[in-house]
């Protein structure tokens, strides 16, 4: 007989999370709050990332981050307030942002985006999927002298760590984005990454879902876990209850709300980040990071996307034009015929990202509940982990040999 799992939440890592076990023939449901057509998973930069293998919390950010917290439209802004979760996420943030734990994050942040772009390729090479999935690689896209050799240091990074990266010059990536008339000194080239459109990618995977047996319960809440013998014998949401053999804990931000019923605390905090479509024709054909705004470029499926900003700041979805504003004008400084109409930035979104205070994602089965299974926490890289993800939370529920070692990743880790 097959296992009945249920996920809670419809994310990118929910919705892959159900494609790996529906394949293992377990019976599947997914709840999510909302109905599935909004938030970080369908408006962020589209990015896949094996460049992104330098976690957030490293040397020095505390301090840009004390600078940055007293301007609302910085690219990475705190918003200081006395909630006890939020200064424990901070201590422990302050804590991982050493040397030592930057270095011994970046081997197994870096293998699991490698996972992830080839699972991505093997979604789009089956009868399944038709989704826009392009290899063009990531201009890191650099102004100043200072900015383009700390670019390049991590880039060197990366090629010890077997990727293929170029520094180029303006003249160099002139020749590869001809059109664009970027002002830029230069840039360094991955030519490691992947980008996608992410809604497309959403609607495409829910609807292969439904059409093989995922049950999807839409604007459902979970209110409360029933615990017996260290289990979930339980799920209760705001419409009915739900028994299950195993659980998976995909709710990103909101996922320590849950935890919290089973007496489980992983740290996260949710890390707003906003997002602009130009529908215009900006001859921008290669994904970039505006590195001095940390701003991401994506040409899409009709449209560019420029998205960026860190925003703690608790669960919100409010706009702050001021940010949106900075997004705008980070792009009209690197592309120098870049019009953002006053309409798109009107109806820019925001998405909130869960962020682990060690930049690493919960990723296993916790000591303290059996039956559950946590994959959250994955911060700017949860599309770049989606497919990977879901596959590991299949193997570790079906009791398979897992793809690689997620010890980095465990769900009961200290800080």
């Amino acid at each position: 007989m097959s296992r009945n799992i249920v996920i809670i939440g419809g994310g990118i890592i929910g919705v892959c999370t159900a494609y790996y076990l529906q394949k293992e023939g377990c019976k599947v449901t997914v709840i999510d709050k909302t109905n599935m057509d909004s938030g970080a998973s369908h408006v962020n930069a589209g990015y896949i990332t094996p460049s992104h293998f330098i976690p957030l919390a490293t040397p020095g950010i505390i301090t840009k981050g004390i600078k940055w917290m007293f301007n609302s439209s910085s690219p990475f802004y705190v918003k200081p307030r006395l909630d006890i979760d939020f200064l424990k996420w901070s201590l422990a943030f302050k804590k991982s942002a050493t040397k030592e734990k930057v270095a011994k994050a970046i081997q197994p942040i870096l293998n699991i985006n490698l996972l992830g772009r080839d699972l991505y390729e093997d979604l789009k090479n089956t009868n399944d999927f038709n989704f826009h999935y392009e290899k063009k690689g990531l201009l890191m896209f650099y102004k100043s002298d200072k900015v383009g050799e700390e670019e390049w240091e991590v880039g060197k990074i990366g090629i010890q760590q077997g990727l293929q990266v170029e520094n180029l010059s303006a003249k160099e990536v002139a020749k590869i984005e001809p059109n664009a008339n970027l002002d830029i000194k230069g840039a360094v080239y991955y030519h490691s990454d992947a980008h996608m459109t992410p809604n497309l990618f959403m609607k495409e995977m829910i609807s292969y879902l439904e059409k093989n047996g995922v049950t999807f319960y839409k604007n459902e809440t979970v209110n409360d876990l029933q615990i017996s013998r260290g289990e979930i014998s339980s799920i209760i949401t705001n419409k009915r209850a739900l028994k299950a053999d195993e659980v998976v804990l995909a709710a990103g931000s909101w996922s320590p709300i849950i935890t919290k019923k089973l007496g489980l605390k992983i740290p996260i905090q949710a890390g707003k980040g906003y997002s602009i479509n130009v529908k215009s024709d900006t001859k921008i054909t290669i994904p970039s990071i505006l590195c001095e705004a940390k701003v991401a470029v994506t040409p899409m499926n009709g449209f560019t996307r420029f998205a960026g900003t860190m925003e703690i700041a608790g669960i919100n979805h409010d706009i702050n034009p001021k940010r949106v504003a900075a997004i705008a004008n980070a792009g009209k400084s690197y592309y120098k015929n870049l019009e953002i109409s006053s309409k798109e930035k009107e109806t820019a979104n925001c998405g909130l990202r869960p962020c682990s205070p060690d930049g690493l994602p919960y990723i296993g089965k916790s000591n303290k509940c059996k039956n559950l299974t946590i994959a959250t926490g994955h911060a700017m890289m949860g599309w770049s982990l989606g497919p990977v993800t879901g596959k590991l939370v299949s193997e570790i529920i079906s009791d398979k040999k897992l793809s690689l070692n997620i010890d980095s990743f465990h769900p009961d880790r200290k800080f």
